[in-house]
């Protein structure tokens, strides 16, 4: 087992794009912030707007853990220790101290990032499963820490009672006005998150995945690009650990374990890693099944289970792949 993987189911554009009978190329998911954009506003409508607004949560999550695993080609347990310790130290600023939603969100943030470099240093000094198992250990250590300090963060009862405070006047309580505000929050971090794939750093992450000693052969400071990986992520992960605490008023300590990071690996895996919008596609295939199937069928996990062995024996780049390849079929039969 290695830490880092590698291969074409990991291309940054989640797949071949189809080609038109000109030459020119076409990406096969037409106008993707327009299907995101339409989802958004029918999704309430579907679910409640609790679960829509867990769904684009689990979505910037997703977009964090992402940058390490498709990105960078690097698997780690461990991205709850960010979205958690996020959580909890945002949750008890707004608890205790009463700060508003805007200072809560940056600290959730800066926690984040801070936890991902002192976790990220650590790490990326290994590779392979080295690697893989110290982003478990770590995560155990912030874990444990959570279970024990209970008069902070509540133990295994969690942490209740934690507001959403208002913000330039807007109350929060309201589930509706919520789902917009974590809605605009998601699609703000899908911009920032294109904008840093499609920047030099994403070039060179990538570069890092399909083939680390030669990107370091070539001059590129590889544990340093990795750690920012890490810190950016971190970042990303503190922020949807903020708003998922707001929303269900509790940090619950599921919100740390490594289970929770599994969950997102899963997600992303599912969706199609390495591509930007393979995290979203498995966010929402994982939440719905999560919410809606559980309570139908206790069993509900099987389904996840099977997805996710259909994806890594047919379709290593998740639904996004599968989607190209439907695109590329129909392609080729309007030319025949």
């Amino acid at each position: 087992m290695d830490g880092s993987l590698h291969g074409r189911h990991l291309r940054s554009d989640g797949g071949n794009p189809a080609r038109t009978p000109a030459g020119t190329v076409r990406h096969p998911m037409k106008k993707p912030f327009l299907l995101i954009l339409i989802s958004i506003f029918l999704l309430p409508l579907v679910v409640r707007p609790a679960i829509a607004s867990e769904i684009w949560i689990f979505a910037i999550f997703g977009l964090g853990a992402n940058l390490l695993l498709g990105y960078t080609g690097l698997l780690s347990f461990g991205q709850s220790t960010f979205f958690g310790s996020a959580a909890y130290v945002a949750g008890w600023m707004m608890k205790v101290h009463g700060i508003n939603a805007f200072l809560a969100l940056v600290a959730g943030i800066g926690v984040g990032a801070l936890s991902a470099a002192a976790v990220g240093y650590l790490c990326v000094q290994r590779s392979g499963l080295y690697f893989i198992m110290l982003t478990f250990a770590l995560n155990q250590l912030f874990y444990f820490t959570a279970y024990q300090w209970t008069s902070v963060t509540g133990g295994e009862d969690g942490m209740p009672g934690v507001p959403r405070p208002a913000l330039a006047g807007i109350d929060f309580k309201d589930p509706l006005i919520y789902y917009a505000f974590v809605s605009l929050l998601f699609l703000l971090a899908l911009f920032l998150m294109k904008r840093i794939t499609e920047s030099p750093l994403g070039k060179i992450l990538q570069a890092i995945r399909e083939n680390e000693v030669r990107a370091e052969a070539v001059g590129y400071n590889v544990p340093r690009f990795k750690l920012l990986a890490f810190v950016v992520g971190g970042a990303f992960s503190g922020l949807a650990g903020v708003l998922y605490a707001m929303l269900f008023g509790i940090v619950p300590l599921e919100a740390i374990s490594f289970v929770f990071s599994g969950n997102v690996v899963f997600a992303t895996l599912i969706g199609g890693s390495g591509s930007l919008y393979g995290p979203v596609i498995g966010s929402f295939v994982f939440i719905w099944l999560s919410e809606s199937m559980s309570t139908v069928w206790a069993r509900w996990p099987l389904l996840l289970g099977v997805a996710f062995v259909l994806v890594v024996m047919f379709l290593r780049g998740g639904l996004v792949e599968a989607w190209t390849r439907f695109w590329t079929w129909r392609s080729s039969k309007q030319r025949d």
